[in-house]
């Protein structure tokens, strides 16, 4: 689906083939982002081997990763190319983007905004939502609605936590 909206996107195994990420990291210095526990550590040492980070197997009990890197370091690939690891995140969030700032981060959505039968329409559940209906044609994917929705959502519940 992302490779249809134009990303683009590698499938890679940090414990077989890393190849394919080392191409595009080459030249750059690059910092791996994500969930703790997801491999960050585990693509940096097959990238990088005198690294030697320290990587943890996935908790069963809790079914997450462990945190294992408590800090940034810049660690070199060879030359020219450089990474970064960076502690784990242990959450996500988009709770200081408004839901117009959030429907213009979905690409897919943009040939639909400002179409809706409403002019402040936060495409949840407003009739004549463009976005709503284009995903109901087929012409965006419902679990990319559905995504963008949540988000919507969690950023309501945030806010509504603050006051």
């Amino acid at each position: 689906m992302y490779r249809t909206l134009g990303y683009r996107v590698i499938g890679l195994s940090a414990k077989q083939d890393i190849a394919p990420l080392g191409v595009l990291l080459e030249d750059h210095t690059s910092v791996l982002v994500g969930q703790s526990g997801m491999g960050k550590s585990t693509v940096i040492n097959r990238l990088a081997p005198d690294a030697l980070l320290r990587v943890a197997e996935t908790s069963l009990a809790l079914d997450s990763g462990k945190h294992t890197t408590t800090g940034a370091r810049l660690l070199h690939v060879n030359a020219t190319s450089h990474l970064i690891d960076s502690p784990g995140l242990q959450s996500f969030g988009l709770h200081h983007l408004n839901s117009e700032d959030t429907a213009q981060a979905f690409i897919e959505f943009r040939a639909w905004l400002g179409q809706c039968r409403f002019r402040d329409c936060t495409h949840r559940m407003e009739p004549g939502c463009a976005i709503a209906h284009a995903c109901a044609e087929g012409q965006i994917a419902a679990t990319r609605l559905a995504s963008y929705r949540t988000l919507v959502e969690e950023r309501l519940r945030a806010h509504a936590r603050r006051y």
